[in-house]
């Protein structure tokens, strides 16, 4: 098959697309990416040359573009990555994540109805849900829960998500929808939790933690995520969402505190900060559908996995020391730098 993967030279993405080509080597994989600040093309190094890869330069947005490479490539699949998806960013600059993630998915699934498809699977976010109660932990996130965002980010997913169901019901597009809990795992950008407090941590700098740290997360790690959506595009039904979760909850300050400790780094270095406006309190999968469906479980136990995860920073600096110069500094001293201490 031809699969079109955009979005692929970020982090889920790019892990994607080596889950395919190390277990599908018979499929062409044709990543579609724009280079934004968090795609990087170093990260596709490995495949760059594989003769059943290819990179293309253009953005979802583009849809004269995303038309021509259908008509070169006639997908059989196409698996949506791409989107702007950091939280703090869309609260800053909206405007950005709706004609990506809304707009640029619409223009996708256009081209899918022009030049036909047996797949397009959108990768959405446990976000559209909103959040639970701590004081909860009997309450989980189920497919048919209603969606109650709380940030620009996640109400663009959503509206992506509502798209991409009514093309299914209006035009018949077959179509299927994962909403994942957070991720972690190598490439990941380092503005998020995990490489950012291990990039900090092993520099001796300051840990920014939103409010007390309390905020429960979902963690399962990216390659769990790649084979249920890898699954979800092959054997999943046409109109489905499917939540993926990893059953492993903790709180932000506990994943804090085992970086420092992986690392041999003293609390001390923890810096509680204003926190970000609407931060959803907890987020928790129910993955029963998936598991029943298609017989999906996370098979990375969270210990093995944050271990991997550290190790692997640990010895790729050549590949974030390069993101973390520049641009990046700009944009994480305007997000921590000025944050009151609490």
């Amino acid at each position: 098959m031809n699969i079109i993967v955009t979005g692929g030279a970020g982090f889920i993405g790019s892990n994607f697309i080596f889950y395919e080509m190390k277990n599908h080597p018979e499929d062409r994989i044709i990543c579609l990416d724009s280079l934004t600040y968090a795609g990087n093309l170093s990260t596709l190094k490995p495949v760059l040359d594989k003769p059943n890869f290819r990179f293309v330069k253009e953005s979802i947005t583009d849809r004269e573009a995303v038309e021509r490479l259908f008509e070169e490539e006639k997908p059989d699949i196409v698996v949506n990555f791409a989107a702007e998806s950091h939280v703090d960013r869309s609260i800053v600059n909206p405007d950005i994540f709706l004609e990506t993630n809304i707009h640029g998915t619409t223009i996708l699934m256009d081209a899918c109805r022009k030049y036909g498809i047996r797949r397009f699977h959108q990768v959405s976010t446990d976000e559209v849900y909103g959040d639970l109660p701590l004081d909860r932990p009997d309450l989980f996130f189920h497919e048919d829960t209603p969606l109650h965002t709380s940030s620009p980010y996640s109400s663009s997913k959503a509206s992506a998500d509502l798209f991409v169901l009514a093309y299914h019901r209006t035009f018949g597009l077959p179509v299927t929808i994962s909403r994942c809990s957070n991720n972690y795992g190598p490439y990941q950008f380092p503005e998020k939790l995990i490489p950012l407090m291990f990039i900090n941590a092993l520099n001796d700098k300051p840990l920014p933690v939103y409010g007390e740290g309390k905020n429960v997360r979902d963690w399962l790690y990216v390659e769990d995520h790649c084979r249920a959506i890898d699954l979800i595009m092959r054997k999943g039904r046409d109109g489905e969402v499917y939540n993926v979760g990893g059953h492993n909850e903790m709180h932000n300050i506990d994943i804090v505190k085992l970086i420092c400790d992986a690392l041999g780094k003293p609390y001390s270095l923890i810096t509680h900060v204003e926190d970000r406006k609407g931060h959803d309190r907890r987020y928790a999968i129910d993955p029963t559908k998936i598991h029943n469906e298609l017989g999906w479980l996370p098979e990375t136990k969270f210990a093995d996995g944050i271990r991997m995860t550290i190790d692997w920073y640990k010895t790729h600096e050549n590949w974030w020391k390069p993101i973390i110069s520049g641009e990046y500094q700009n944009y994480y001293q305007k997000m921590y730098g000025n944050r009151k201490e609490v």
